[in-house]
């Protein structure tokens, strides 16, 4: 891949990023971190809502289907991996139930977002 597709790929995930951030904020979450980087793979956005801890994917494709089927297994299985090194990094945050989000980016729609969407262990 080039640098500028790159660059322009980069672009496009953090506006989609933006615009997920700003949606939850709307509806009451608190942001707790973006693009959180482990030794296992990065979260796109970590949320609190309430007593839940949210791990959330965001997908970003030219249709919501598109986005939807770029969620793979072996991407589910690296984000449980990620969310346990950052509640184990985080001890406070053990008590709070975890969630596993996806949020859906298409075009000239509002962020559709999945709640609930995988839980560990389940294929």
């Amino acid at each position: 891949m080039t640098t500028n597709k790159r660059r322009r790929a980069w672009r496009r995930g953090w506006l989609a990023e933006s615009l997920c951030v700003a949606s939850l904020m709307c509806r009451g979450y608190r942001i707790l971190a973006r693009r959180q980087r482990s030794p296992v793979g990065e979260i796109d956005i970590v949320a609190q809502r309430g007593g839940i801890l949210v791990i959330i994917e965001v997908k970003a494709r030219q249709t919501e289907a598109q986005a939807a089927e770029a969620v793979t297994r072996r991407q589910q299985d690296r984000l449980v991996r990620a969310a346990q090194w950052y509640i184990a990094s985080r001890p406070a945050l053990a008590m709070l139930a975890l969630r596993f989000d996806v949020m859906l980016v298409a075009p000239w729609k509002r962020p559709r977002h999945l709640t609930d969407a995988w839980r560990p262990g389940m294929g």
